[in-house]
């Protein structure tokens, strides 16, 4: 249902526009008092204003002038005005208003001009959301592979697509979650609408809830403007919610009453807005263990679990790894503009008799560096990090004598095994290893660890 703020000092107009928006099925919010507009607009998200543009104390012109200097979810302005005031109308439309309606007008010329200004709000903000990841590569929407694991996980995709039930998605670090969440999407019903993404993991916390479910101007220090968050804007489609294991138990609580309820508060507003939202989530981490541990709540991970699916890593299906190298061999070939004809003899071999702890991210690394260091035709083992020289040892084996040569090493298969006990998740690791986030992140600078 959408919102619209109707603003009009004479009553009985009033009260006439706002019982025909109301049988039109729109949510109306009527005053009289332009003030009290100013301050409706700054509580609570609006899809639609109809102001008046002759008031007395603030003209509907004025208002409109307001809104511009605003954020970009202000709502679409439609100003009615007199023959005599039609310049005003004019700087309106100059000022970003969406139409104006000339008095006296019908009043299924208002309720056309309404509609068509909902749907051009709905439009702009799918624009801008698609303009924010243009410059983010699609390129493949599917798998890359024929082992048996991957094609059964292929074909529940198929079938789970055509629902809108809660999926949630299980896998190591670099498997391609999100990669399978874009192929879960890229085959609904809902493919036409831009898939909204957010890395629960990749966002402050202070930050979180406000880019979720959105806030109004004044909810906290430096929100100048109302901000749809992101279940607003993948209303009609689906969300993706990554490393959903992150969230602290109140915006657990608050995910889990939009999956039941399909509503939520922007923070600072008073009312609730329903969505109609697929929810797809992944996390790398043990979900079952942290509802154990009481650190995730149990009611959210049933309303997230109705669909699981597993992705195995890549050295459970290294009979994928010859498609995924010629793959990505492609692929950074093309991008860079060079003419790679594959890899040399006994590479491949080497390639599949690696474990890639980081999966199929890892391997498309390593490739990706191969092409760009490659000045032949062919890749060769010396530029491939995997089977180079400076390669890790056998993990349980001191690579020689000298002392700094095995403290870089300790260090590390250290920083490698807290990763790989913690999932990836950087900030669990830290806590393994008695170290500050920060002194991790040296780590993983120093040994070109990603």
């Amino acid at each position: 249902m959408s919102a619209v703020l109707l603003v009009d000092d004479e009553p009985k107009i009033l009260r006439g526009l706002e019982r025909a928006l109301r049988d039109d099925g729109h949510e109306v919010v009527a005053t009289s008092n332009p003030h009290e507009a100013r301050r409706l607009l700054g509580r609570r998200f609006f899809d639609v204003l109809v102001a008046d543009n002759l008031m007395p104390e603030v003209t509907g012109l004025e208002l409109v002038r307001e809104l511009s200097a605003g954020g970009s979810d202000r709502p679409q302005t439609i100003l009615m005005t007199a023959y005599a005031s039609i310049e005003s109308a004019i700087e309106a439309m100059r000022l970003g208003a969406f139409d104006y309606l000339q008095k006296p007008f019908e009043i299924d010329e208002l309720l056309v001009v309404v509609r068509r200004a909902i749907e051009h709000g709905q439009l702009r903000s799918q624009h801008r959301y698609l303009l924010s990841e243009r410059d983010e590569e699609f390129a493949h929407y599917g798998f890359v592979g024929r082992s048996p694991r991957v094609l059964a996980l292929l074909r529940e995709v198929d079938l789970v697509a055509a629902a809108k039930s809660t999926v949630l998605i299980t896998g190591e670090t670099g498997t391609g979650k999100e990669l399978l969440a874009r192929a879960i999407h890229h085959r609904s019903a809902q493919s036409g609408m831009p898939l909204v993404k957010v890395n629960c993991a990749a966002i402050p916390e202070t930050l979180l809830e406000s880019e979720l479910f959105g806030h109004v101007r004044g909810a906290f220090t430096g929100a100048l403007a109302n901000k749809k968050g992101k279940f607003a804007l993948a209303h009609g489609s689906t969300i993706f919610l990554d490393e959903v294991a992150t969230l602290t138990l109140p915006l657990q609580a608050k995910l889990l009453r939009v999956l039941q309820e399909r509503e939520f508060e922007p923070l600072g507003d008073e009312r609730s807005q329903r969505v109609d939202v697929r929810v797809v989530a992944a996390t790398n981490r043990p979900l079952r263990q942290l509802v154990a541990e009481g650190r995730f709540l149990d009611d959210l991970f049933y309303r997230l679990n109705v669909i699981p699916l597993s992705i195995p890593p890549l050295r459970e299906r290294k009979e994928d790894i010859p498609l995924l190298v010629e793959h990505f061999v492609r692929k950074h070939a093309a991008r860079i503009g060079r003419q790679i004809e594959g890899v040399a003899d006994g590479v491949l071999e080497a390639l599949m008799g690696h474990d890639w702890p980081g999966n199929v991210r890892e391997l498309e690394n390593t490739i990706e560096r191969a092409v760009v260091l490659s000045t032949g035709p062919t890749i060769g083992p010396a530029i491939v990090p995997a089977l180079s020289a400076g390669a890790a040892p056998a993990p349980h084996a001191l690579p020689g004598v000298a002392l700094r040569e095995n403290i870089e090493w300790a260090e590390r298969e250290t920083v490698r095994r807290a990763l790989a006990l913690a999932g990836g998740v950087k900030k669990d690791a830290a806590e393994r290893m008695g170290i500050s986030q920060r002194a991790l992140s040296y780590y993983l600078a120093k040994h070109h660890i990603e």
